[in-house]
């Protein structure tokens, strides 16, 4: 039983509050008229005991206990958002095959999750899995191997296919840790190490090339990486330092005592995880696979991530779609 004067659309008002800092963005998002909002927050902060805003700043900041409740409000929305999507999402039982590809990306701990949602809703079909880099996936899609797909938007058009965005992901800078202090920042630690890149056959080493070529910008063609955990495992091991993403960062959990993260310090670019759809696929499936998607990445990459890096906040987020 929650503690009186807990309530879940008071969870939901706070959590709209930390995010935007504004009560009448938190009105707009939730629904309710500025007042509500205000009560609401009165309520839940009366029920705890501590302020959890300081109400003397516009805009308005969470205090120390604030960030420590949002950490568990985030966390108990999630599951409940999850468990929703688990109940009401989808219905595939009328399906006889699903082919399904997903980006590599996830195969720590989303794929897992969404394989057995899906799991659970196939009663009667044949199921199939293939985990690969994004440029296997989409070639995969274009051959029509695959029913559905999650991998990094080519940014342009497929024929016969139909792209639902997911998640914008930032491109970073990973390093060894302390070596960005020791060598006076991060862009005089590009030119003391040496650049890691990506297998230029993968779509992320492609899209990471033709951004610094646009830029003008050029390093030392001394190392090529196919797998992305033996690039970040040389980052650990001090040979270098390289471009990645939040998703690339947290699938590298075993190494992150020994790398840090830092923004570019170049102008910023991003790439788009997206499901992908066989135009033929009429039925509501891909939306409703998406929708799960879309929170299992919440709950799953984004929400840790901004907590490891804040200043990912506003950077690594959803793409709203059908």
């Amino acid at each position: 039983m929650l503690m009186k004067g807990i309530s879940l659309r008071g969870l939901e008002v706070f959590e709209a509050l930390a995010a935007s800092g504004s009560v009448a963005q938190a009105a707009e998002r939730t629904g309710l008229s500025q007042p509500a909002v205000s009560q609401q927050l009165r309520n839940l902060e009366t029920a705890l005991g501590v302020d959890l805003v300081d109400h003397g700043r516009r805009p308005m900041q969470l205090t120390p206990a604030g960030r420590s409740f949002l950490m568990r409000t985030q966390a108990v929305l999630g599951q409940l958002r999850l468990a929703q999507n688990e109940l009401t999402v989808m219905d595939l039982t009328h399906l006889s095959q699903l082919n399904l590809g997903v980006i590599d990306d996830f195969d720590n701990d989303l794929t897992p999750q969404l394989v057995t949602i899906l799991a659970e809703n196939m009663t009667r079909c044949r199921f199939k899995l293939t985990t690969a880099p994004s440029h296997e996936i989409m070639q995969a899609m274009i051959d029509r191997h695959l029913h559905i797909a999650i991998a990094a938007s080519p940014g342009t058009a497929t024929p016969g296919v139909i792209e639902y965005p997911l998640v914008r992901d930032p491109f970073l800078l990973v390093a060894p840790r302390g070596r960005a202090r020791e060598a006076g920042g991060t862009e005089a630690l590009m030119s003391a190490l040496p650049l890691l890149r990506y297998d230029r056959d993968q779509m992320i080493g492609r899209q990471i090339e033709t951004h610094l070529a646009r830029l003008k910008l050029e390093f030392p063609e001394r190392f090529e990486i196919g797998a992305h955990l033996s690039l970040m495992t040389l980052v650990a091991r001090g040979v270098g330092w390289g471009i990645t993403t939040p998703l690339g960062y947290m699938r590298a959990a075993r190494v992150h005592d020994r790398i840090e993260a830092h923004p570019l310090p170049i102008k910023p670019f991003a790439r788009t995880i997206s499901l992908f759809a066989a135009a033929d696929w009429a039925d509501r499936v891909p939306r409703d696979v998406a929708r799960t998607m879309r929170q299992l990445v919440t709950d799953l990459v984004i929400t840790p991530a901004q907590r490891q890096l804040p200043w990912l906040e506003g950077k690594l987020h959803l793409l709203e779609g059908e």
